[in-house]
């Protein structure tokens, strides 16, 4: 067909400049991402040349009838530029029907596609600009190289007796949470601490030992999540200043916090996880949450430590741990869990926070040992 022909939807009959249009059987396809569903359209498109007309369709030009021709076109005229203008409306209709059908596998493939954040940019060179972590006190975002490995240590009783400590030193970057301490348990959790991401509730808990967590370890990178009035800058709220206070006290100390926008994007990922919205349902995210957010966005390979699946505390004998390593004689780690769990209001999640990151696991490359466990 050339631009002068004007495609119908069925039922419709056209006369373009170069012959009328009917139907005929012609097949479009459109594969849906899901390869269980496929849409199949039909239509029917075939031209008739003015040759192929019975003669009484044809419009005589002859002399004897042209006076007749030109009167009968000047008084159709109106009607033909009408059926024109319907034929061109039908024309647009049904190719917006046709594309909206066509893309709207693809849509809902995209919109149901859980939000796992982006995979780090290794092809990228140099330090790359991390905007949803901003720097106390002036604001400018994280900066800095990607870790080909991380080790994300948890804070659980399992990492009592496991010896891992010269193992997990060896990673490119060792993440640690709030105030675990290295010192009296460095053969079982090592010593080394690239990053630390701390609950704005956990910084008073460090201040009691500040010059351990910040005199003696300048090298680490401090991050805290946390919102509200507590962590707001423009109002100067009462934990934000005292992050501020200690960037004085120790000059050189890197200290950043998760932006709002950070913390609206955390929320997101777990209603998108988990069906459910996390003010509604009560729910409080861990530091273990944002602190496997942080590796996946700064880690090329994660292995996590002392980090149990969410089926553990289910099973027929699961080992008695304190929920700190740190904490000994405090409330077993599955009561911990279980209590959270079941709590209706003000709690973390923390058994349906590890099934999600058991199906992280399945698209990176993630790792978990001691226990050891394969994500499902």
């Amino acid at each position: 067909m050339d631009g002068s022909d004007v495609l119908l939807a069925p039922g419709f009959l056209c006369l373009p400049p170069t012959g009328w249009m009917t139907l005929s059987r012609e097949r479009l396809l459109f594969a849906s991402p899901s390869p269980s569903a496929q849409w199949e359209l039909v239509w029917q498109v075939s031209l008739i040349s003015w040759d192929q007309l019975p003669a009484f369709l044809i419009p005589s030009t002859g002399d004897s009838s042209l006076q007749t021709a030109k009167s009968r076109d000047s008084m159709k005229a109106p009607g033909r530029l009408l059926l024109l203008t319907l034929c061109i409306l039908t024309l647009s209709a049904v190719c917006v029907f046709l594309c909206c059908w066509a893309c709207l596998p693809l849509c809902l493939a995209t919109c149901m596609d859980r939000h796992l954040p982006a995979a780090p940019r290794s092809t990228v060179p140099g330090p790359l600009h991390f905007s949803g972590y901003s720097s106390v006190p002036d604001g400018k975002p994280l900066i800095r190289e990607l870790c080909h490995s991380c080790a994300v240590v948890s804070s659980s009783g399992q990492m009592l007796g496991s010896g891992l400590g010269a193992q997990i030193d060896g990673a490119e970057c060792v993440l640690r949470m709030n105030q675990a301490p290295t010192v009296g348990f460095e053969e079982d959790v090592g010593q080394r601490s690239t990053l630390r991401v701390i609950s704005h509730t956990s910084v008073p808990l460090l201040l009691r030992n500040y010059s351990h967590y910040f005199q003696h370890a300048r090298d680490t990178l401090y991050v805290v999540w946390g919102q509200g009035r507590h962590m707001d800058r423009m109002l100067g709220g009462r934990t934000y200043r005292t992050l501020l206070q200690l960037t004085r006290m120790y000059p050189g100390l890197q200290v950043y916090t998760f932006t709002e926008r950070m913390m609206a994007y955390c929320d997101q990922i777990f209603q998108d996880e988990t069906g459910k919205n996390r003010r509604q349902s009560g729910s409080f995210l861990s530091t273990g949450w944002f602190t496997m957010i942080l590796a996946l966005e700064l880690c090329e390979e994660i292995v996590v430590y002392g980090m149990v699946s969410d089926s553990y505390c289910s099973e027929k004998s699961p080992r008695s741990v304190p929920y700190h390593y740190f904490e000994k004689g405090r409330l077993d780690e599955c009561q911990m869990y279980r209590l959270h769990e079941q709590a209706p209001r003000s709690a973390h999640r923390f058994i349906t926070e590890k099934a999600v990151f058991s199906r992280w696991a399945k698209k990176r490359p993630i790792v978990f040992a001691h226990p050891s466990w394969r994500a499902k």
